[in-house]
């Protein structure tokens, strides 16, 4: 029952606001300057004398070609050249981390993101791995989870063998949209043909889950070509999918200029799109993990779900969330213990940090303990779609009503309109609610109200 969700257009036009994703709690938009390399470097400290296992992210920022709808953090540019200089640094900033921890500290998770990791040659990432081989503990018996993400334009079957023989035994695929005129409109040509290709290497080479990303929103996407897209899509049978609401922000990003406004769909095309997604996914026997993920049944993130062991953190929904997390490169976040933290995002503020033997963490969090208390409560709800009250009281010692007393006619609003049930004991998100839930974790946000929404995505 854990995936079903129901359609409920009214209580959507109601609750279907702007707000956070939730990777992290406190978000990045409190990070502040007053954290910096040295805080870093206490919080490593003591995940070492913990020995707790690690997740590695690497940001690798180049692409060879613009994506108009892209929010990411990366490098236009053709010259593979400028790889070298920042994969320089990257391999000291690995240098300079991996001494403040043990070598006894198992690497189960690796990810490489960007931008696009597959821009750097076969050699930069022969050699990149071996010098995370060389610092870090990774497994070697193909038991932990080593992903990457692939533009399937800057990849082939020599790739993908050389992936799996790094390690990697997962692949997520940007695709987006298979409509040429969509393509066009966000200047991402990418058929079909090119896309099997990669999924078929990585079904012949044994990569252990296959993700695929779609978007939502773009322009000239309507109703009946998208839902053309998702029938492609389930042909392929991945394993997991990630669908998103593209939210079109081009104060902030300034690829997205290049979108003509006029040709995005409406909000209520945009609504139309996903119920027919959702509806197509489960139909075919996908389940709704939350948010804008789906997986099949026997896939390890909806098996944590009926487990109640499903977490997230700044890779989305994962099983890995009692690891630290340490990010590598131009502005990869860390999560480890209570600070969050995060490298300049500026390429060249980056690389001139780590030429003078510095560490290029820029901004950051420590947590304090509402924040850590607010934390557990959203990622219960995000994750499991239900909260015990007994289980937050008795890991924080407090009383639940009383604590969140005045969230409490927030709560019975939402009771009242069939988004969630609330008595005594805790709080279930009923399947017309689970669409929304980022909107019942607002309202445990104590930042939310000093923030501007405009910088969130609307949850659907």
């Amino acid at each position: 029952m854990l995936d079903a969700i129901r359609w409920d257009s009214d209580l959507i036009r109601r609750y279907d606001l702007a707000g956070p994703r939730y990777t992290s709690y406190p978000t990045a938009v409190q990070f502040h300057s007053q954290v910096g390399s040295f805080d870093l470097f206490h919080a490593l400290r003591d995940s070492r004398k913990a020995l707790r296992p690690l997740s590695l992210y690497v940001h690798v920022p180049f692409c060879a070609n613009i994506c108009y709808y892209c929010a990411c953090n990366k490098v236009i540019t053709k010259d593979r050249g400028r790889a070298l200089p920042y994969l320089q640094r990257l391999e000291q900033e690995i240098q300079l981390i991996a001494c403040h921890l043990d070598p006894a500290q198992k690497v189960e998770q690796l990810h490489f993101g960007g931008g696009t990791p597959t821009f750097l040659s076969h050699d930069e990432l022969r050699q990149l791995m071996a010098h995370l081989r060389k610092h870090f503990n990774l497994l070697d018996d193909d038991s932990g989870d080593y992903g990457i993400e692939i533009d399937p334009r800057e990849a082939d079957w020599s790739t993908m063998g050389l992936l799996r023989e790094l390690g990697f035994n997962r692949v997520s695929i940007g695709l987006q949209d298979l409509d040429p005129a969509v393509q066009r409109a966000v200047n991402r040509l990418q058929s079909l043909e090119e896309t099997r290709a990669v999924i078929d290497a990585a079904r012949t080479l044994q990569f252990r889950s296959i993700n695929i990303d779609l978007i939502y929103g773009l322009p000239k996407q309507t109703p009946d070509n998208f839902a053309r897209t998702v029938e492609e899509v389930i042909s392929l049978q991945p394993d997991r999918l990630s669908v998103f609401n593209y939210a079109h922000l081009p104060e902030r990003f300034m690829p997205q200029r290049r979108i003509n406004t006029s040709e995005l769909p409406s909000p209520a095309q945009k609504l139309e799109m996903f119920q027919r997604t959702i509806e197509q996914l489960i139909a075919a026997g996908y389940r709704y993990i939350g948010m804008d993920h789906f997986a099949l049944p026997d896939d390890e993130l909806a098996i944590a779900q009926e487990e109640e062991t499903l977490q997230r953190n700044f890779q989305g929904y994962t099983t890995h969330g009692h690891c630290d997390l340490i990010g590598l490169g131009v502005s990869a976040i860390s999560q480890i213990g209570d600070l969050y933290c995060q490298n300049s995002s500026d390429l060249n503020e980056y690389q001139n940090s780590l030429a003078a033997a510095q560490l290029a963490t820029s901004r950051g969090l420590v947590c304090n303990a509402d924040d850590r208390l607010r934390r557990a409560v959203i990622q219960q709800l995000i994750c499991n779609f239900s909260l015990d009250f007994a289980d937050i009281e008795q890991q924080f010692n407090i009383d639940f009503q009383g604590y969140f007393g005045a969230l409490w006619p927030q709560l019975q609003g939402m009771a009242n309109d069939g988004l969630i049930t609330l008595d005594r004991d805790r709080i279930a998100i009923l399947p017309a609610g689970r669409l929304l839930v980022r909107s019942v974790c607002m309202v445990f946000d104590a930042y939310l109200e000093q923030q501007n929404r405009q910088r969130f995505s609307r949850v659907i």
